[in-house]
């Protein structure tokens, strides 16, 4: 590969290097002399040239050179990676020669030896330069495994030192020998990253070694027959639930939405909620949400592969499409979440519970935005309320309404988790572990939240999201007037506070945070001199103009 010129021949004596300084380390703890540690200690300054040079011509094709393909880049950040994980093993080595000179009594070593370790590294080490070279992800797999048979063995001796050590049996000995086999498993860790890196190299993502197991356990029992490099997997950043979430697709191959799938590995009750929850979707409103072609559970976490939905995300839509398509796709997104409404509406008081959902991420709100919670303070002859005053007064507040009704609610319903196929035309739910019964209003101020704090200033562009919030609005209006909600608009202003409040933790704009919990203290004060004046609920009015910039 031209882009590489040069650059391989450092890499591969870089490994060469690396390889010769384990096995002099090795022959150092078999039998230690002056010249076996100089020989250990004055590798590993070459070592770090080499790596450093590595490093340069890394960062320099990659900054400087012409053409280069996603392919080309990602071999070379594998290569750079592997590379910072090959200079940490030297380092390793220099700490294991270093504990020989505290081990009296080289006999430990005979009662507890490191040879099976040396063995799996030295064969680790030796297989690198062929895998990276035919691009195996076998042989990436295998280097990867190295770290769980170094990680048992360790086990085993530590299990046997801290058992002498229980009995006071060498304690000097015991300790430094724990620490030299505590380097030998901190060497498996390095190998691991390699092995990751060269699975990088091949597929084009980083992916975790548990993650690219489940991709083929999924895969499998999908009915793939192919080999996991001949999948496209491209990982879809920005989620904050902590799972690994990407797109597979046949690699060289026309993009056919048919024929590709989402990928999501995870803890075990966020991935089982989230299935049990597509599966629910399925039976209140087939082809709603996506379908799920496989699912698998390893221990702590689980993962499975989804159908992926073609379209547009709503946000998306409303942004860019034709006015005319635009109003097309409104209309078909009202009338579907409206018929769902209906569908799974039953009849039965559920208290409102914004507020207490409001509590669990004040103190990321403070955290990000701590000027955000004013004092209580008076103006002239006005009293002003502190935040906690005003949450207090909504809590008292919120424990006198419920909703008359509760339906199935997305739970996460935010623009970039509606997906609208126009061709069909057809919305679907993505995301849907949130999913559960409550309150309709619930999705209802996520979703017009979600809209307003987009940071989007330009006057047409903000124009276009005015307008969906102001239909959705008043599509609300007319579900509530339709079904008897009297006083739904003051439930609407407590969960507007709350969506209102929380989203300014994501948001680092400083004015436009600013701007959305000014609002949100704005509807407390409204609500506030509401129930002090005495008036029903249902004489409460939201002012609209809150929902618009």
């Amino acid at each position: 590969m031209k882009a590489l010129e040069g650059l391989e021949e450092n890499f591969r004596f870089l490994v060469l290097e690396v390889t010769s300084q384990v096995s002099e380390t090795r022959a150092f703890v078999s039998a230690p002399t002056h010249a076996g540690y100089d020989k250990v200690v004055s590798r590993d300054d070459y070592i770090d040239n080499l790596k450093n040079i590595v490093e340069e011509k890394c960062f320099s094709r990659i900054h400087t050179a012409r053409g280069l393909s996603k392919r080309d880049i990602d071999r070379i950040r594998g290569l750079q990676i592997i590379s910072g994980n090959l200079e940490r093993i030297a380092d390793y080595c220099v700490n294991i020669a270093g504990q020989m000179r505290y081990l009296h009594d080289k006999n430990m070593l005979i009662r507890n030896d490191p040879g099976p370790l040396f063995d799996i590294i030295e064969e680790s080490l030796s297989r690198i330069l062929e895998v990276r070279s035919r691009a195996e992800v076998a042989g990436a797999l295998g280097i990867c495994r190295a770290e769980f048979e170094l990680d048992r063995l360790y086990k085993d001796t530590f299990d046997r030192l801290m058992n002498e050590l229980r009995h006071g049996r060498e304690v000097e000995n015991c300790i430094t020998a724990i620490f030299i086999f505590r380097y030998l498993e901190r060497i498996g860790d390095s190998l691991l990253n390699i092995g990751e890196a060269l699975l990088f190299s091949v597929i084009g993502e980083k992916i975790k070694i548990e993650q690219f197991q489940a991709l083929q356990q999924n895969l499998t029992q999908s009915g793939f027959e192919g080999d996991v490099s001949d999948i496209d997997f491209r990982s879809i950043w920005g989620t904050r639930s902590g799972c690994r979430i990407g797109r597979v697709s046949p690699r060289d191959a026309a993009p056919d939405p048919a024929q590709s799938g989402i990928f999501k590995e995870g803890n075990l009750k966020k991935i089982r909620r989230e299935r049990e929850c597509i599966e629910l979707w399925a039976r209140v409103s087939p082809g709603t949400g996506p379908r799920i072609f496989s699912y698998h559970e390893d221990e702590e976490n689980a993962s499975m592969l989804v159908e992926f939905l073609s379209g547009c995300t709503w946000n998306e839509v409303v942004l860019t499409a034709d006015w005319d398509v635009l109003e097309d796709a409104i209309f078909v997104f009202e009338q579907t979440v409206g018929d769902i409404w209906r569908a799974t509406l039953e009849r039965g008081p559920v208290p409102a519970a914004f507020m207490a959902q409001l509590d669990g991420r004040l103190a990321a709100v403070r955290h990000v935005h701590p000027d955000f919670f004013r004092k209580a303070r008076r103006l002239g002859g006005v009293g002003l309320l502190s935040t906690e005053e005003l949450i207090e007064r909504c809590r008292a507040i919120e424990s006198g309404l419920s909703a008359p009704m509760t339906v199935l609610l997305h739970g996460d319903f935010n623009a970039n988790n509606i997906v609208y196929d126009h061709a069909a035309p057809r919305m679907h739910y993505v995301d849907l572990h949130r999913s559960h019964r409550g309150d309709w209003l619930e999705d209802v101020s996520v979703f017009l939240v979600s809209f307003f704090r987009m940071p989007i200033f330009e006057p047409a562009l903000r124009g276009r999201i005015n307008h969906m919030i102001a239909s959705f609005h008043d599509h609300a209006q007319a579900f509530a007037d339709d079904i008897g909600d009297s006083a739904w608009q003051v439930r609407l202003a407590l969960g507007l506070v709350r969506s209102l409040l929380t989203s300014t933790r994501f948001e680092l704009n400083y004015d436009f945070a600013r701007e959305m919990s000014l609002r949100a203290h704005y509807l407390m004060e409204g609500l506030e001199e509401h129930r002090a004046g005495g008036a029903p609920w249902e004489e409460y009015r939201l002012p609209r103009p809150v929902l618009f910039t």
